[in-house]
């Protein structure tokens, strides 16, 4: 299956990218041997316009636009729901599992998602309580990805 990190914005280079590219890397070299594959993110430009809610549809629109068609839509949202790092290792090993090819995990704009777009989600994950800036969501997002499957392949990376 394919893992796709789709976002609005940009993350440039410094302390934040490398540390996400780490965990990139790491995922998609430990992910090979269970079937998963963390495919290049997705990073599609701010909308603009006058108000939150047009700027929120039209990202919702072009990232619905880019995401493979038939893939699984996790949403991260600050109203999503919150869980353990071994839940999201198994929802993305039944998702796997049960022959779904693509799941995409995907970052709103500072306003959040479109409507459509959470429509469209299978799920709204919450990285936490807490606000986060979107470089330090995409960092998070990516250990966590890597860590699942570390915790699907018993690795001791995860230790509890």
């Amino acid at each position: 299956m394919r893992v796709h990190l789709a976002c609005i914005g940009r993350l440039k280079s410094g302390p934040e990218r490398d540390l996400f590219d780490r965990y990139a890397d790491r995922a998609r070299k430990a992910g090979r041997a269970l079937g998963l594959t963390l495919s290049p993110v997705i990073e599609l430009p701010e909308a603009r316009g006058p108000r939150a809610e047009d700027r929120k549809a039209a990202e919702a629109e072009a990232l619905l636009d880019t995401l493979p068609a038939g893939a699984v839509i996790v949403a991260l949202d600050e109203g999503g729901k919150t869980m353990t790092s071994e839940r999201f290792a198994q929802m993305l090993e039944r998702h796997k599992d049960t022959g779904s090819s693509d799941l995409a995990l995907v970052i709103g704009g500072p306003d959040g998602h479109g409507e459509a777009l959470l429509q469209a989600s299978r799920m709204s994950l919450a990285l936490g309580p807490m606000t986060w800036p979107h470089q330090i969501a995409r960092v998070l997002i990516c250990e966590q990805v890597y860590r699942a499957i570390t915790i699907l392949s018993g690795h001791p990376y995860h230790r509890t």
